[in-house]
């Protein structure tokens, strides 16, 4: 099944690109945070970056197999997640960012993981019952990944003027991307009305609260909205750097195709 258009899609199509867009959002994340082991600021830290980026794939994973499952075209996860191109990737913009220092890093995480922890819990509502298994499994971890963003973000914003700095530097730098979290079009309008999809818009002002409420404890200010904000990458259109990234990720099993492990 090719991704769809916004227009005229049918339930099956818009299911699938749903779950296309859950999926890459933390797959290419879960590759952004793997970057780090080896090279974080502390061992426990290091430790810590590897596992959320392990979460964050093992959600992928079950995510595009359920998708390959709703497709019927043969595909599994693996041949979705390798074989697919940049421009069919359906991630948002935020997540493909290079890892910057480990301030942004840490700015990154507090956006996401918030958002996730709100989209997880308004998950549980859906009708789809494979789906609202999933986030019921994924809820437990993202409760994690939020717990421990907001303790660097405290740590670090009222921490040491470079700290303070690097923290205010880095939300001022990624906030234009955040707007891209509540993008909906056809294919969720569609799935709300089914009841299988999470209306953004629900979740938004819990979302503004909680990262206001940090960033407030934290001494940061919140950056404004009235800037130009990034979007694009639902329809496959995205920064530079996610090429460079899908080469390193895709690269032993585009080369050894028919290889079993």
């Amino acid at each position: 099944m090719s991704t769809p258009t916004t227009q005229n899609v049918t339930t099956k199509e818009a299911f699938f690109t749903y779950l296309l867009r859950l999926a890459d959002d933390r797959l290419v994340l879960g590759h952004r945070l793997s970057e780090w082991c080896g090279h974080g600021p502390v061992l426990e830290e290091d430790i810590a970056m590897a596992n959320i980026a392990l979460d964050y794939i093992g959600h992928a994973a079950s995510l595009l197999k359920y998708a390959g499952e709703i497709e019927d075209n043969g595909r599994d996860e693996d041949k979705i997640a390798y074989f697919r191109t940049e421009r069919e990737y359906l991630n948002i913009k935020m997540v493909e960012l290079p890892i910057g220092d480990f301030a942004f890093t840490v700015a990154r995480q507090l956006l996401f993981s918030t958002f996730s922890l709100l989209f997880y819990q308004k998950l549980l509502g859906s009708n789809d019952e494979q789906l609202k298994g999933l986030a019921s499994k994924a809820l437990k971890e993202a409760r994690y990944h939020f717990r421990h963003s907001r303790e660097w973000t405290l740590r670090l914003g009222d921490g040491t003027e470079e700290s303070h700095e690097r923290m205010q530097n880095a939300f001022d730098e990624i906030w234009m991307y955040t707007e891209e979290l509540f993008y909906m079009d056809d294919v969720d309008n569609r799935l709300i009305k089914e009841g299988i999809a999470v209306d953004l818009e629900s979740i938004k002002p819990d979302w503004k609260n909680k990262i206001q409420e940090t960033l407030a404890e934290a001494t940061l200010s919140v950056p404004t909205d009235d800037q130009y904000m990034q979007t694009g990458g639902r329809q496959g259109i995205h920064t530079e750097h996610l090429g460079y990234l899908l080469g390193e990720m895709q690269t032993l099993p585009r080369t050894f195709p028919d290889a079993e492990w």
